[in-house]
């Protein structure tokens, strides 16, 4: 149920001081351990929400590591800057987010896939039910609101646009325009933009309202996808290889979990772990929660998932043509569904699944 943790443009604007604050730090990826010998491993959460590490935590798939929670992210780029300059062990972005951040020179390697669409979760591109926008070239010179600029939901309007067959000229008369997700509906509704951007809570209350109909989806344009990951940096994964080994088995179990459990049984488990962490949060959104959102059993990561936008930032003159490759940023090797430690249409245990 989080927001899609993607920013482009924001993201460039701190990549320099980031990677700058790496050398100048030398992060020395020793960790802390706790008094039974297991390693500290530290995050951000997001509010009102239950991450999958937290689930993971809580359904004793860890053996060797301990969770610390430092404080909630206001985004997906903050969130592995913060990886990459050393004050958290592990984060999650868009892929976008951490193919740039990797080509500014961060050392940080994505270890498992952490948000994108499936059946039951993906971001809809909603007009009204009378709107006589049917297709992309009606979008010329109208307005397309989302929650941030430079981010997931701008990647996919300038896509699908241009996979319909707009030019860049006609593609740049599209306006794209912040609106907070929770008055995107309302500005909608009121006809202040033509398109809104929505998923989670506020796609699954709209419609439930009525009047609305989805121009396109982001599972419709690449269909069932894996959008963002978990990245470490490589001192950490270099000393420290045990505890980054039981992180990602243990939230690829976690995952695995939501992916076979009834919606129910999972509702109630996040609710009983944001009961007991007593922050005096929200917890509305955990009621509409439909799914993973990761297509791939126990989420591991696909080449094309980082491939396809190191392509478009070529495409778009973002990156140099063969600096980087979607095979160096990446790895499966902990992932028990990807090492040959579990079958790939298994349960969180290792057994079979009804599930695949």
């Amino acid at each position: 149920m989080r927001p899609p943790r993607s920013v482009f443009a924001p993201i460039g604007a701190v990549l320099a001081a980031t990677v700058l604050v790496l050398t100048a730090c030398g992060s020395s990826g020793e960790s802390a351990q706790t008094a039974d010998g297991k390693t500290v491993v530290r995050y951000q959460g997001w509010a009102g929400q239950v991450e999958f590490q937290e689930l993971a935590e809580e359904l004793g798939y860890y053996q060797k590591i301990k969770l610390e929670w430092v404080g909630n992210t206001t985004s997906g780029p903050q969130d592995i800057q913060s990886v990459a300059t050393g004050d958290i062990d592990v984060g999650s972005a868009f892929n976008g987010a951490v193919v740039k951040l990797n080509a500014a020179g961060a050392p940080i390697t994505s270890v498992l896939s952490s948000y994108g669409a499936d059946d039951g979760e993906y971001t809809g591109y909603f007009v009204l039910e009378d709107s006589q926008i049917r297709s992309a070239r009606d979008l010329i010179g109208k307005k397309v609101g989302m929650n941030t600029l430079g981010a997931h939901h701008e990647f996919l309007t300038r896509e699908w646009l241009a996979q319909q067959g707009l030019s860049n000229d006609e593609i740049k008369t599209v306006t794209l325009t912040v609106v907070p997700p929770v008055n995107t509906e309302q500005a909608l509704r009121e006809k202040q933009i033509d398109v809104a951007a929505m998923n989670g809570i506020w796609r699954e209350t709209a419609q439930e309202r009525g009047g609305i109909r989805p121009l396109f989806t982001d599972k419709a344009l690449f269909g069932a996808f894996s959008y963002g990951t978990y990245v470490m940096r490589d001192d950490f994964i270099a000393k420290n290889r045990e505890a980054a080994a039981d992180f990602v088995q243990g939230t690829a179990r976690a995952i695995r979990w939501t992916q076979v459990t009834p919606r129910d049984e999972v509702i109630a488990k996040f609710h009983e772990i944001i009961d007991k962490r007593h922050r005096n949060e929200d917890t509305k959104t955990i009621d509409y929660w439909r799914s993973s959102g990761l297509p791939v059993p126990g989420a591991v990561i696909a080449e094309r998932e980082l491939q396809t936008w190191i392509d478009w930032l070529v495409r778009n003159g973002g990156l140099e043509e063969g600096k980087l490759k979607a095979k160096d940023l990446y790895t499966n090797e902990f992932n028990p569904y990807a090492n040959g430690t579990y079958a790939e249409t298994s349960g969180p245990d290792g057994q079979a699944s009804a599930k695949k």
